[in-house]
């Protein structure tokens, strides 16, 4: 027969556990943050005798409460808190049976997949697995057996919180201890997060590998290129660490590879390719730099100077407008003498047919005809003209692409190699290129 106090404790736990079922959100709120006040740090015994020895029965609807609602995540932290009390309490492995029975570690693991609840609320989760995992080798094992370190990994790279990291941190640490049957697992999802993209999870994994490493005493064949990846990182946090876990790997089976690795990144990167501007875009590397030379350009338009190789150094030069092939003259050859009806020399031609003030690149060789060099510095239409080899000039192009100069428009007749009314022949090599240009009018424009 019960006591007087035992009824009353009854009737209490009675009206309590009423209270909560037909209370709503808030009122179930405050309740929680009652208890969470009252009964923080107390062992199992002690929260016996505070429900008369019905703890499990509000336990249970804490539980279910969970389940039912940790989708929305109204209140979860606190709900979490209060799942706590219970599983971290001294002499409490009923608790944590009764959780993990009700399907606990599933919902926790699957808390931190959900993007809509918070980081708060998904570090409180962490911390209940703490719990489970420190509880004992099995219920380690049950966690990875719910695939729990992909789900802990997953968070670990995209959680944003450092606190939360480091807690999760504490967690792969408790799974690699202590977990023979897993720990090669927990191992691999270390490796599987150094190519993450948080700095801080990259740090917190080589930290654990290190650990890991010590325990396992073996190698996988993918942790030396996962670690030489991060040594090009700009944290030096994970640098350090990084070379922390090199000088531990030394003493492995990966020893070879990891010193052929590192001789590689000693060696500086070269770059085949330049970074052209955008009007070069598309164009091989001699046909972009005969864009910049032997073009006229429309006014207001340049092109940058462009490094190019040595052996692709070849300048596009015609014979001058106005003249054969035949008729061109080296510089020491004797000059035909010139009667009434010959074709004076063109404005600035020299006397031994040099024509101006030519850079010494320029200079034709022994033995070679003169030829004109088509120049990129000449101002657009109604400006100045290139003076060229014999009675005709070419003159600068119009702003608009399309009306390139492709062929000499000032015919002089009784020029040898042509007659009046007739196209001089050595300007037809400009077709080629007023081509290519009509290929790539992104180069000038539509107008």
């Amino acid at each position: 027969m019960t006591s007087v106090k035992e009824q009353a404790a009854i009737s209490r736990l009675l009206s309590f556990l009423q209270e909560w079922d037909n209370a709503g959100k808030v009122t179930r709120s405050h309740i929680l943050d009652n208890f969470i006040e009252t009964n923080q740090g107390k062992t199992g015994p002690e929260l016996e005798q505070e429900f008369s020895q019905g703890a499990s029965l509000f336990l249970t609807r804490l539980t279910t409460c969970l389940r039912i609602t940790y989708m929305t995540g109204s209140s979860l932290e606190k709900l979490l808190r209060s799942i706590g009390i219970f599983l971290s309490a001294v002499s409490s492995n009923r608790y944590l049976i009764e959780f993990l029975e009700v399907g606990g570690v599933l919902t926790l693991l699957e808390i931190l997949g959900l993007e809509e609840i918070k980081e708060e609320d998904k570090k409180e989760s962490i911390k209940l697995l703490q719990v489970v995992a420190n509880s004992g080798r099995k219920y380690k094992e049950l966690i990875c057996e719910s695939y729990g370190v992909r789900s802990i990994a997953e968070f670990l790279a995209k959680s944003k919180s450092e606190e939360t990291q480091e807690e999760v941190q504490i967690l792969l640490d408790s799974l690699v201890h202590g977990n023979p049957k897993y720990q090669n697992q927990v191992y691999k999802g270390l490796i599987a997060l150094l190519p993450c993209a948080s700095p801080k999870a990259q740090q917190l994994a080589l930290q654990t590998l290190r650990t890991a490493q010590l325990i396992i005493r073996t190698t996988h064949p993918r942790i030396v290129d996962c670690v030489l990846e991060v040594l090009a990182t700009m944290h030096l946090e994970v640098q350090y660490e990084a070379i922390e876990l090199i000088k531990d790997l030394v003493d492995y089976d990966v020893r070879l590879p990891l010193l052929k690795g590192l001789v590689a990144l000693l060696i500086p990167s070269i770059k085949t390719s330049q970074a052209y501007p955008k009007i070069l875009a598309g164009r091989t590397l001699p046909e972009a730099a005969r864009w910049g030379r032997g073009v006229y350009l429309p006014h207001g338009l340049s092109l940058p100077r462009v490094p190019v190789p040595a052996a692709h150094r070849t300048p596009t030069i015609l014979p001058a407008a106005g003249c054969s092939r035949q008729s061109h003259r080296g510089p020491g050859a004797p000059q035909p003498a010139r009667g009434g009806g010959d074709v004076a020399p063109a404005r600035g031609a020299q006397p031994d047919g040099r024509h101006g003030q030519l850079r010494p690149q320029q200079q034709p060789a022994a033995g070679c005809p003169h030829t004109a060099v088509l120049r990129a510095d000449v101002p657009s239409g109604g400006g100045a003209r290139a003076q060229v080899h014999g009675g005709g000039t070419i003159p600068a192009v119009p702003p608009l692409w399309w009306r390139l100069v492709y062929e000499n428009r000032q015919r002089s007749g009784r020029h040898p190699g042509c007659q009046r009314g007739q196209r001089c022949p050595s300007i037809r090599p400009l077709r080629p290129l007023q081509q290519q240009l009509e290929r790539s009018p992104c180069l000038w424009g539509s107008q």
